[in-house]
């Protein structure tokens, strides 16, 4: 029924149009191209008035009705810090951690919108890339990188083991992170509260965060094993990536 009435009304508009493009006819050259040519404007601008979006020409409601028609289009989502898709609660820290891809994207670790480690900023490479920062107030201690294939593992330990309490360690894997991890060194990760260190194995995908002092497993760990038959490259997992919020340390449990 809505549709017969708009047709009638659309009827109604443009029959008087096509009567001036028969009259037209015996205009001269120029003058009749020029009505033609404005005849049919205004019969497609009324057409996509009358019949609205479901017309083929949806812009052009939009354009006449200015602004306000223009505003109803979804905003694009707000991103906050490190790209989170929400803010962090008071007393807390944005983070994201993705590990490498394969052995050519590296790895990035961002906290508070800060990039600690990244490509572009070259401190980053094979083996784990490691941030500590301070649980209090969030300021990058050091930040280092070390090879699990064929680097020194033991300054891995000397790197950890002095670190105080609730100092954050933040870590993202890239190509291989566990070659040459010896039994000390994933007793070292367990105690900073990681659940999967145990499983992390050759050319695996892992990224963690975890602390010092922490009394239970941490809620931002992810492993991908490497698998021939669910790899997503050649040899290789796809990449994991961590995001949340990171709670203040206080002064009192330092």
């Amino acid at each position: 029924m809505a549709n017969a009435i708009w047709l009638r009304i659309l009827v109604a508009r443009i029959v008087p149009t096509l009567l001036l493009m028969c009259k037209c006819v015996f205009l001269s050259g120029p003058v009749r191209i020029i009505v033609i040519l404005l005849t049919v404007g205004l019969t497609w601008i009324l057409a996509s008035i009358m019949l609205g979006t479901q017309s083929g020409f949806p812009r052009i409601p939009a354009l006449i009705g200015g602004h306000e028609a223009m505003s109803t289009a979804d905003p694009r989502p707000r991103r906050y810090k490190c790209g989170l898709p929400r803010p962090c609660p008071e007393k807390h820290f944005a983070f994201r951690v993705v590990s490498g891809a394969a052995n050519v994207i590296g790895p990035k670790i961002c906290l508070e919108d800060k990039m600690l480690l990244s490509s572009i900023q070259n401190n980053v490479g094979r083996g784990l890339n490691v941030a500590l920062v301070n649980g209090v107030n969030g300021e990058l201690i050091n930040a280092k990188t070390f090879d699990m294939w064929s680097g020194d593992v033991t300054e891995l330990l000397s790197f950890l083991r002095p670190i105080h309490e609730g100092t954050v360690v933040m870590i993202a894997s890239f190509d291989d992170p566990a070659t040459k991890m010896t039994e000390d060194i994933r007793k070292l990760f367990a105690e900073l509260g990681s659940a999967s260190i145990k499983d992390v194995g050759f050319r695996d995908s892992w990224a963690f965060v975890g602390a010092k002092g922490v009394q239970d497993k941490s809620p931002f760990e992810q492993l991908i094993k490497n698998n021939k038959n669910t790899n997503k490259y050649e040899g290789w997992p796809e990449a994991v990536e961590l995001e949340g919020c990171i709670p203040h340390r206080t002064m009192e449990e330092e």
